[in-house]
Formats: structure tokens, sequence, C-alpha cells
């Protein structure tokens, strides 16, 4: 350039070359923060649903079975929850133990034994009846029992809190209950089971009937009584073997020669086909489909054919207590787990 002076001119081409080399690294230096911004934003949204996937694996605890007490007076030879201890939760425990289950889902609570009239006259059973219904007003509160210890005035003071009351009764021949052990002396389980079936009537409370299927009664036609007594459901399990409780060196019942062949069980199944309330369980059905909370409201695992316990729910929360549970699912529903189970619905002409 006319007039520019060499030193003037080389400065400017390098003011130039730094002006050109300024913008694009400063364009590269905006890409690679948006690019790792972007990649921080999809590590967030992967955590994000990784935690989601999470929840969405946690199991819902719809529908449990609280065996508050192994205490009974029965010596049923099959009994697979035996009295190997004769621990109970103070009332407000479990009472604590409930809510946090109802909080986490439960709809239904079935107390469970041992034979659960027994702790204190059925009073016990009948305040923690009495709170799920009537405070965490649960849809479903129902009772597993041998009904030896059930008396009217426990009807008359907690029947309008219970939806269901199920009574085992596994024959309606009085010999075939001594030799099962389903008796306490002289006392007519038949007729008991008769007398509680009216109060459950009277007190609109639906009756159901479990029946275990064992070798002494498999070849048993228990058609016309079932029908007779009428109840929603009759729920009819195979005879199941549990490590530790009715079978093996630690046990406190053998029932090895109480078990029948699946092949037994279904001919059982065929020839009572006919009873429209007849609900079968088999082996495979029963062993992981029920979430059982034992005396320490621990979930008990049966996978591995025992009962192997996780925390207790007091201890550690609902959500990493169940995760131990072994709990099938799938099972559950294709067993009919989930049912009309609350009275209001059910529509039974009282």
């Amino acid at each position: 350039m006319p007039g520019v002076s060499a030193g003037a001119l080389l400065e400017l081409c390098i003011n130039t070359i730094l002006s050109i080399f300024s913008g694009v690294f400063s364009k590269v230096f905006s890409w690679s923060k948006g690019a790792c911004g972007a990649t921080n934003s999809l590590l967030s949204d992967a955590n994000s649903q990784s935690e989601q996937s999470k929840d969405l694996d946690v199991t819902t605890p719809t529908s449990v079975n609280y065996h508050f007490t192994r205490k009974c007076n029965y010596k049923c030879g099959f009994c697979f929850h035996t009295a190997k201890t004769s621990f109970v939760l103070p009332l407000e425990e479990a009472k604590k133990g409930l809510r946090l289950l109802k909080e986490a889902g439960m709809e239904k609570i079935n107390f469970s034994g041992g034979e659960p009239f027994l702790h204190e006259r059925g009073d016990f059973l009948g305040k923690m009846v009495q709170y799920c219904k009537a405070e965490l007003q649960l849809p479903s509160v129902s009772i597993v029992s041998n009904g030896s210890m059930i008396k009217e005035k426990w009807f008359q003071k907690y029947g309008d809190f219970l939806d269901i009351l199920a009574i085992s009764c596994d024959s309606f021949d009085e010999e075939t209950n001594q030799m099962i052990g389903r008796c306490q002396g002289n006392k007519s389980h038949i007729e008991n089971l008769f007398k509680i079936r009216s109060w459950c009537q009277q007190y609109k409370v639906a009756f159901k009937i479990n029946s275990v299927i064992n070798t002494f009664n498999v070849h048993e036609d228990m058609t016309e009584q079932i029908n007779q007594l009428n109840p929603v459901r009759w729920k009819v399990f195979q005879c199941l073997l549990i490590d530790g409780e009715n079978a093996g060196e630690e046990a406190l019942r053998e029932a090895e020669r109480f078990v029948i062949t699946d092949q037994q069980f279904q001919d059982f199944l065929d020839h009572h086909s006919a009873v429209s309330c007849l609900v079968p369980e088999s082996n495979e059905k029963m062993r992981n489909s029920y979430l059982i909370l034992d005396e320490y409201m621990r979930f008990l695992d049966c996978r591995e054919g025992r009962k192997d316990p996780s925390k207790s729910i007091l201890d550690v929360g609902v959500k990493d207590a169940i995760s131990f549970s072994g709990f099938d699912e799938k099972m559950f529903l294709k067993r009919g787990g989930k049912y009309v189970w609350s009275k209001a619905d059910m529509k039974l002409d009282w």
C-alpha cells in the first residue's frame, strides 16, 4: 500500500490472524460446552428414567397375610406355619406396621396364625380388625380361623368391621378330622362350622371355607355339605411341604404322610367340578403367590421350599422388606388372588 510502512502491514496481518483464530476457538468452545451440557442432560434423564424404572419394579402389597401369632389349639399334621415362637407384637406396634402397609398400597389384610382368636380370646384380633376397617379404611379385612374359639359376642362387637371370615375344614367326617388333627378334645368341628355359618349370615360377614386336600380326605365327596353351607369361596389347597415347618429335621410337624400327587389333587378337583364356588390352589400356584408377614412383621420368602425372613417392615420400611419377599405377582393374579373382596361389593343376600 502506498504510504504504509512494512512494520504497520506486518502488525495488521498479525492482528487479522489473531482475530480469525479467536473467532474459531470461541465457536469450538461454545459447541463443546453445549455438547457437555447435552451429555449431562442425557445422563440426568437416564438417571431419572432408571429411578422411575426402579419404582415400577417395587412390589405393591395389595393383599397381605399377617400371621401375627403362631400359637394354636389344634394339631393339624400338615400345618405349614407352626408354633415355633409364642411372640406377638404389642398392639400399637402392630397398628404402626399396618399403617405402613396401607401407605404402601395395601387394599386387603388377612389375619391368620396359628389360631388368631386364641390371643386375648380374640379381643386383640378384633381391635386390629376394627383399626384396619374404621381408621385405615381398607376395602377388605378378612380372617382365617379354625373356628373353635369364636363366640357370638365377638361378632356383636367387631362383625361390622369384618368383610370375610374363612373357616378351615378339611372333612365332614369327624373321624377324619381326628386323624388329621383338626380337633380339640371331643368338640365337634363340623357342628361348630355350621354355627359360625349362621352367625356370619346374621351379622353380615361373608363366609368362606378353606380345605387342605391330603391322603386322608382326597377321596371324600364334599359336594353336598359345601352346597349346603354355600360359602362365597371354597379354597381348596393341595397339601404343601415347607422345610423347617412341616418337613425336615427342625420341623414341628411331619407332613410327608399327608402329601398327595398332582394327579390325585386334580382328580379331587374334577370330582367337585360342579361346585361353583371352588377355587383350587396347587402347590405351584400357592408357593410364591402370597405376601406373608410373620409375627415380627417380616416378609417370608418361600422360593427355596422354606421360609426365609426379610427384615421387619418396622425396622426398614415396606419397600426394602418386600424386595426380599419372593412374591410372584403374576401367579397371584393367575390363581385369582384379586377378586371382589369387600362385602359392600358382593351384593349378598343376608
